[in-house]
């Protein structure tokens, strides 16, 4: 039985979906805010303060089967990273992983932040990954930029 399940629609896109599964009664499914968006919001499970400075796993009470040849990637939203100092860490969902969706939030700011049950604290992106070979070598290609990094391509 194939975990993958796609369709056509009437304008020939491939919708991959997506199975959610609640573990937790009072969670909420992800869901894609407007038509088009990149990523789907993702909502807390537990009400919790974040302090300053402070950085804690978020729980969502839900678990994904992301299909295999794809990621999630968990993102800040930009509303409370933008106003309130939250950000996301820790982001990449495997298409093997089965338990719980957690949320690294850490809070940036000087003020404490209050996470209600049922916020919506991120956004997961689902993107399509490949896995390449790795060759051990003894010198790698020259090239323009070398071993400059870190602002050496200017302001």
């Amino acid at each position: 039985m194939s975990m993958i399940e796609t369709t056509k629609t009437e304008t020939t896109i491939t919708e991959t979906k997506i199975k959610v599964k609640k573990i937790s009664p009072t969670a909420i499914l992800p869901k894609y805010a407007l038509p088009g968006d990149a990523g789907m919001d993702i909502y807390s499970n537990e009400s919790m303060i974040l302090l300053p400075g402070e950085r804690k796993l978020v729980p969502t009470g839900i678990s994904m089967s992301i299909p295999t040849g794809f990621v999630g990637l968990i993102w800040d939203k930009s509303g409370i990273a933008g106003n309130h100092g939250l950000k996301t860490m820790g982001g990449v969902i495997d298409s093997g992983y089965r338990g719980e969706i957690k949320v690294v939030l850490h809070n940036l700011s000087d003020k404490p932040f209050h996470i209600e049950q049922g916020a919506k604290i991120a956004q997961m992106l689902i993107q399509t990954v490949e896995q390449k070979k790795i060759e051990e070598v003894n010198e790698l290609d020259e090239t323009s930029r070398g071993e400059s990094g870190f602002g050496s391509t200017g302001k």
